[in-house]
């Protein structure tokens, strides 16, 4: 899927799950314990605050209706691209670990809940670096939609979460992703990802 990163000396991980599940704060829930614990740890996103990342924002997730699929991902694919060669690989040079509210699986999700082929978004992706742990937040697609406001994007629909649901299970399924419940409260959710965590980072250091 993604391509390997030989001189990644810090920790990549990613948070995943369909709207409203709890990703932006257990993702920062997770930085702020790991600083408190003596780790360097640094919260980012997606979409960025780039020039693809505000395209993104401003034109297509809240405009009057859901442009292609194609041209979702491709936007996303260069917002990613961005992303990694600014924010990820530097961070990881430095020996930081970096925690990302979104990532590749994402797309995966979205854009091939839309009808595009997993194996073309997986390539116009293969650049990116592979994270070292990748967390999915499992939350019904009910739930989110009771959590969100009036002002959702075009892909905040009840029809449309379910489908992404579908394939997050399916990868989680194929061992690209690791299930958390995330419908429990942020404590109980916020506990175990750290314990996750530090397993990893302990086992890294063996």
């Amino acid at each position: 899927m993604a391509g390997e990163y030989p001189m990644k000396k810090g920790m990549f991980i990613c948070i995943e799950g369909i709207d409203a599940s709890g990703k932006t704060t257990q993702a920062k829930l997770l930085v702020k314990n790991l600083n408190k614990k003596g780790y360097e740890a640094i919260y980012t996103s997606e979409p960025t605050r780039g020039f693809f990342g505000q395209i993104l924002r401003q034109r297509i997730l809240y405009g009057n209706k859901r442009v292609p699929a194609v041209i979702e991902a491709l936007l996303f694919a260069l917002d990613r691209l961005e992303h990694v060669e600014k924010e990820i690989k530097p961070a990881l040079e430095k020996g930081k670990i970096i925690v990302s509210d979104r990532y590749f699986y994402s797309s995966i999700a979205y854009q091939g809940a839309a009808g595009l082929d997993p194996a073309w978004i997986e390539e116009i992706n293969k650049w990116a670096v592979k994270p070292d742990l990748a967390i999915y937040l499992d939350v019904p697609a009910e739930v989110v939609i009771k959590r969100l406001g009036k002002k959702r994007s075009v892909m905040e629909t009840l029809e449309n979460q379910r489908k992404v649901r579908e394939v997050y299970l399916r990868l989680v399924n194929e061992g690209k992703l690791m299930l958390i419940d995330g419908n429990r409260s942020v404590k109980e959710i916020g506990e175990e990802i750290l314990q996750v965590v530090l397993e990893r980072l302990k086992n890294r250091s063996l």
